[in-house]
């Protein structure tokens, strides 16, 4: 069932809108990056809360669960919660904002001047299409173009170009894509466009035309590993960012994502710690090899390891398990036996009192009661190679609606059980990146991080 247009609404209307400017270097493209807030924000104190809970959640499950389907996009993108950015299309350009998702693997957008959005006639600003017509440069993706197989596989064109005796050639298009998710849905067609920054154009880029999406008014720039992706696309040595803190509330600030295109052997940046990143070994769900799976060794609350059993930290043959990083996510989600062990050994290590009435109002648990200088077990996050993740208290406890309360920011679903349900079991989302410096380093093929107050943009 759909959620109610009221609560799309509140999701939908963070969309934020900043200037497209450039402090870039030859070696490196700079776009300003701001969180997705709302304009309007809810005069009920749980409401933007509990709807990130609800949506981390319903994203967790998109994203464990996702099968791809020969005619569909393998995405899953999400317009909340989140952090975007500006991209030009087409000649002359035409400016958009595209929602950060390192989830999934196609760059869309909203697009031709019939464009129809259902449900999304709530929303504060109506949603902006690109026009192709208005462009020099926009042409339709064919069924024999190399890029089509990039969404519907190697067979496309036996699938969709019906040879005849008559003639040898293909004009037809590449299929329509239709992309299934969570929350909503897009449909639309491939084109081939200019991609354009201040210094340099993208000729014959991939993006997808959408032309009827639910609850979706605006794109989403996949950030994810496959050869659609910005950055195959766009062949980045890397990306980076620093995320500015949630405040669930409006705000014109905005950080920097750094796209890196240098192709030199630059080892490592000062003061980052780096993670490799792993590959699922499952080829039952091609959906899976669009994450960035890393290797979660372990979880420490204060100066215990919770116990978590290794099956769950490490994909399975059927792909099942295991750690991804996720910008698209905003709490880190948890299978429920790894949730509960870490709530269970924070409510071991702390003397408050349970707020079970926020606790149901807010989604978030546990919750405690505090007054005056609080103080909780550090939590750390050790990565293969020796990567230490030490989480700063307001990535993961949060004051929730009276001042006295803080609940743990991390959430899973109501589903118990002692093995992994399908897909990643953790999923580290954008909250628990908040004043991190992250480097996605797809060189040398690592994730790294390191502790900083991210510099803000107005």
């Amino acid at each position: 069932m759909p959620p109610p247009p009221s609560l799309v609404s509140s999701i939908l209307c963070f969309l934020s809108v900043f200037i497209f400017t450039s402090s870039s270097t030859p070696n490196t493209i700079t776009l300003p990056l701001s969180h997705v807030f709302t304009n309007h924000p809810s005069s009920q104190p749980f409401h933007n809360l509990k709807l990130a809970v609800s949506t981390s959640i319903t994203r967790a499950r998109h994203l464990k669960n996702h099968q791809p389907n020969p005619l569909k996009t393998q995405i899953h993108p999400k317009s909340y919660g989140g952090y975007s950015i500006d991209l030009n299309f087409g000649t002359p350009p035409q400016t958009f904002s595209f929602i950060l998702d390192t989830g999934s693997t196609l760059v869309w957008l909203p697009c031709s001047s019939h464009y129809l959005c259902s449900n999304c006639n709530s929303f504060h600003n109506a949603p902006k299409s690109f026009i192709p017509k208005n462009s020099s440069s926009s042409k339709l993706v064919g069924c024999t173009n190399p890029k089509c197989a990039w969404l519907f596989g190697a067979n496309v064109e036996s699938r969709c170009c019906k040879q005849n005796t008559a003639t040898a050639n293909c004009s037809l298009t590449c299929p329509a894509y239709t992309v299934q998710y969570g929350l909503g849905s897009t449909a639309g067609f491939l084109l081939s466009e200019n991609l354009n920054f201040p210094a340099k154009i993208l000729p014959d880029f991939l993006v997808g035309c959408s032309i009827v999406s639910v609850y979706q008014p605006a794109g989403i720039a996949g950030f994810g590993r496959g050869p659609e992706s910005l950055p195959s696309q766009m062949n980045l040595t890397g990306f980076s960012y620093c995320l500015l803190s949630h405040q669930f509330n409006e705000s014109p600030e905005t950080s920097d994502l750094v796209l890196h295109t240098s192709s030199s052997d630059k080892k490592r940046t000062n003061g980052v710690s780096y993670t490799p990143f792993r590959k699922n070994p499952s080829s039952k769900n091609p959906a899976f090899g669009a994450y960035y799976y890393l290797t979660l060794r372990r979880i420490v609350v204060g100066e215990n390891r919770v116990r978590v059993p290794k099956r769950l930290l490490e994909p399975d043959v059927d792909g099942n398990g295991g750690t991804i990083v996720d910008s698209g996510s905003t709490f880190t989600f948890m299978e429920r036996p790894i949730f509960d062990l870490v709530a269970q050994e924070f409510a071991k290590q702390v003397n408050y009192t349970r707020a079970r009435e926020v606790e149901k109002q807010s989604g978030l648990s546990p919750c405690f009661v505090v007054s005056g200088t609080a103080s909780f077990p550090e939590l750390r996050f050790e990565f293969r190679g020796g990567a230490k993740m030490r989480q700063p208290l307001t990535n993961y406890f949060s004051l929730v609606g009276k001042s006295d309360v803080v609940c743990l920011t991390i959430v899973s679903d109501d589903v118990a059980g002692t093995g992994v349900a399908g897909g990643p079991a953790v999923i580290l989302g954008n909250y628990q990146q908040q004043n991190f410096y992250v480097e996605y380093d797809l060189r040398n093929e690592r994730f790294g991080f390191r502790s900083q107050s991210c510099k803000t943009r107005v």
